[in-house]
């Protein structure tokens, strides 16, 4: 792992090197790069960057009180590309959806090609399922801490009310280690969740604005949407792909949301055939 200084704190990422098309690939609430650990391997030819965004995942927590709103953690993802001066980017997006709301800004100019993988769009924010309640845990002294230490133990981890819903596959139990081991064992990082749930209500309204300014991004663009997806509305897909003037839509069978961990291969090649357009 390498890091990188930004406002809020360091970021650590991971960058595969090499010249060819640049690649920058974001996950989603509690988890890491490890979630594109079988795509990237397919990506061959390709210089994959894949940061830890302060979502809880984070085994390193932000500067005390740091704005970590869904606008702010865009922001970092535009930080990261100034920094690492990352140019002709495409930047792929599952699960999370916030980094839409920085591409209308300086930084945005650096992504050329866009790809929405069953992420977050619109309103639907926190998605459809258990993650809507975390808003109202936060609020609650303990609260949070009561629904994120269960992800400490491995039989929790599949339960509809946890990650279940999110992939048909089971995802080995020392990735999710990993993605949960920060939050369920680090204050700062818990700290950090709690900032950016609590943001949610005014989240709902900035992602709607900056969804419906995907209008503006005519530039190429995948939309791939999971056939069985739970959290992320199945009109969703052909919406975003209307919206972008360069939009192709790709519904992806036997997906649910994490389609880096259902169809990786199938998600890598349209990865790829985005890269030529």
């Amino acid at each position: 792992m390498e890091s990188v200084e930004v406002a809020a704190g360091t970021i650590e990422y991971q960058d595969g090197g090499g010249d060819g098309p640049v690649v920058v690939l974001l996950h989603g609430l509690m988890m890491d790069g490890t979630l594109w650990r079988h795509v990237v391997p397919r990506l061959e030819g390709m210089r994959c960057v894949v940061p830890v965004l302060p979502l809880g995942g984070h085994r390193t927590p932000m500067r005390t009180g740091a704005d970590l709103s869904m606008p702010a953690i865009a922001a970092i993802v535009g930080e990261l590309l100034e920094a690492l001066d990352l140019r002709d980017v495409m930047l792929v997006m599952n699960d999370w959806g916030g980094a839409i709301l920085m591409l209308d800004t300086a930084a945005g100019e650096r992504v050329s090609r866009l790809a929405l993988c069953a992420c977050e769009a619109f309103d639907n924010v926190p998605p459809k399922g258990a993650a809507r309640l975390l808003p109202y845990l936060a609020r609650v002294p303990g609260g949070l801490n009561a629904a994120v230490m269960p992800l400490a133990i491995d039989r929790l981890r599949r339960l509809p009310v946890t990650y279940g819903p999110l992939s048909h596959t089971r995802v080995p139990r020392e990735v999710m280690d990993g993605w949960f081991g920060p939050v369920t064992s680090d204050a700062g990082v818990r700290r950090d969740l709690r900032s950016y749930v609590l943001s949610s209500a005014a989240a709902r309204a900035q992602l709607l604005a900056g969804t419906l300014a995907l209008a503006r991004f005519d530039r190429p663009a995948l939309v791939a949407w999971a056939a069985d997806d739970r959290l992320m509305p199945a009109e969703h897909g052909p919406r975003l792909a209307g919206l972008l003037p360069q939009g192709q839509l790709k519904v992806i069978e036997r997906s649910r949301t994490l389609i880096p961990e259902d169809q990786p291969e199938i998600l890598a090649g349209a990865l790829r055939e985005l890269s030529l357009r």
